[in-house]
């Protein structure tokens, strides 16, 4: 989001010579970033030049823009009336491919449990876990939400945990890396669960502040102000320098996508520096691949701290579950070297079996997870709708949320291939204002800053998952609140939303629903 008096979408002027934007945005890396499909058509000027036409800044509102209602492109979806909205395959998938969406389904919904057990297959869980299966928190593939009320308790949402580190810490490659470390004991996530016979880490205690906030023609707003506190903790004390942060489960859809926008794309987007003066300075995170051992861009978590849908879902096995794959090989997953009785117990690794999830069934969870498609948008030509894109434009929330790119064009995944589809994020990292900051750095991310997170789908965010809960942490309860928690970059678009009348601050929202 950006202030008024700026013109929205100066960035996008610039995707004809992205690879230039690119390169001075973050001058030692971006001729190193690798993208995460290896096998791409590299774009000529030419055609760099004709996305950037089709992907330019709306001049005009009356009517929707060319294809608008595709949000995914071919792989856009019809929109369910039902709770499964998010869980349909990608429209565009082949017929012998959706046999792999399946299994993947089946191994993303599988109850995992406690080894040694008869079901050979399913043995692994723990010792300590947040969850049972990727479904319990991603319900419905959509997002997670917060405990409801004192005797729920937090599946789908738990705290981060890291200590400050030495710099000799921080990957050698790669600049700006604000180096941390686990915490001894607890690990880098607080585990809520555990097996029969060993204590939980801990249980996450949230209270709230109601903080009313005063809006134009008379409107009164309420924002709850959160507090954590990780209370019974199993194992001791945290550190005293522990830094915890607070995470709710995000929606699922169209990560493949997301995958697959062009890195000179994201780059060129990227004003670390703020050289134009608008006050946005998004900058990209970049963290060390497992996957692809060398430093690449950080897509995917709400600091953008995981560079690939593969290595994102390979490490939620590992700290969400506590099965071992390929790359988290180990068979305790977060559990720390001073938790013996964790380190301790039975797994399901073994000779024959080798991890407790192995790559082919890592390579179906992932299949499934990039293959879950982004429904179709509604009522792009509502004129109130129209109305509300407008007000998206002008008063800067384009500039982060950026609505549209081109995917790379990729032989070997074709349903992913040269897609013009409608994410709404750059994502990059801004600072938010202190009143999101959880004061927890990730590989480059500030204490202060978050990935811009996508907007396609936000509008059936009730129907998928029951509740309208938003922003990292589910503090927002409609998406009013969520734009009124913007702070830092967005500080001067927000208040621009409070000063509005209010028959634009509602069709703000109502376009916001459509997508």
């Amino acid at each position: 989001m950006r202030n008024s008096t700026h013109q929205p979408w100066t960035r996008a002027s610039r995707l004809a010579l992205a690879s230039v934007a690119a390169l001075s945005a973050t001058p030692s890396l971006a001729t190193e970033l690798r993208d995460p499909h290896l096998n791409f058509i590299p774009r000529t000027d030419e055609e760099r030049a004709r996305i950037a036409a089709v992907t330019a800044s709306p001049e005009k509102f009356s009517a929707p823009q060319r294809f608008e209602e595709l949000s995914a492109g071919a792989a856009t979806v019809r929109v369910r009336t039902d709770a499964d909205a998010f869980s349909q395959p990608s429209a565009n998938i082949s017929f012998e491919q959706e046999l792999d969406f399946k299994v993947g389904n089946g191994l993303f919904k599988k109850i995992w449990v406690s080894s040694p057990s008869s079901t050979l297959a399913s043995d692994g869980l723990g010792p300590l876990y947040n969850a049972r299966s990727c479904q319990r928190c991603h319900i419905k593939d959509g997002r997670g939400h917060t405990p409801n009320g004192p005797d729920d308790n937090a599946v789908s949402m738990f705290l981060r945990v890291s200590i400050p580190g030495n710099p000799e810490d921080a990957p050698a490659k790669i600049e700006d890396y604000i180096a941390t470390l686990p915490d001894p004991i607890y690990g880098g996530q607080m585990q809520d669960f555990a097996l029969a016979g060993r204590p939980a880490e801990y249980r996450l205690s949230i209270t709230y502040e109601e903080d009313p906030i005063e809006l134009s023609d008379g409107e009164i707003a309420s924002l709850r102000r959160p507090t954590y506190h990780a209370a019974d903790l199993g194992y001791g004390r945290l550190h005293p320098d522990a830094m915890l942060s607070p995470r709710i489960a995000p929606q699922m859809i169209g990560l493949g996508l997301l995958e697959s926008i062009p890195v000179e794309d994201l780059l060129a987007r990227a004003d670390p520096d703020d050289e134009d003066g608008d006050g946005i300075s998004g900058r990209p995170n970049i963290v060390w691949s497992l996957e692809f051992g060398e430093p690449m861009m950080g897509r995917f978590g709400h600091k953008a701290g995981m560079p690939t849908v593969m290595e994102q879902s390979s490490a939620a096995f590992s700290g969400d579950i506590g099965i071992s794959s390929p790359l988290y090989p180990a068979p305790f997953g977060d559990c720390t070297e001073l938790q013996t009785n964790c380190i301790d117990a039975p797994h399901g690794d073994s000779d024959v079996r080798g991890f407790e999830i192995d790559q082919i069934g890592m390579d179906l969870v992932a299949f499934y997870s990039r293959n879950l498609g982004v429904p179709a948008r509604r009522e792009t030509d509502d004129p109130q709708v129209l109305r509300g894109k407008e007000v998206f434009h002008t008063s800067g929330c384009a500039s982060c949320h950026a609505p549209v790119y081109v995917t790379h064009r990729m032989p070997d995944r074709t349903e992913h291939s040269f897609q013009l589809i409608w994410p709404y994020t750059d994502l990059l990292l801004h600072d938010m204002g202190e009143g999101l900051a959880d004061n927890r750095p990730e590989a480059r991310a500030t204490g202060r800053e978050w990935r811009t997170p996508p907007l396609w789908g936000i509008g059936l965010t009730e129907r998928v998952s029951g509740h309208t809960q938003f922003l990292h942490d589910g503090r927002a309860r409609s998406l009013l609140e969520a734009v009124l928690w913007h702070g830092g970059e967005a500080q001067a678009a927000r208040d621009t939303v409070v000063s509005m009348p209010k028959a634009d601050r509602d069709a703000l929202i109502q376009f916001l629903e459509s997508l």
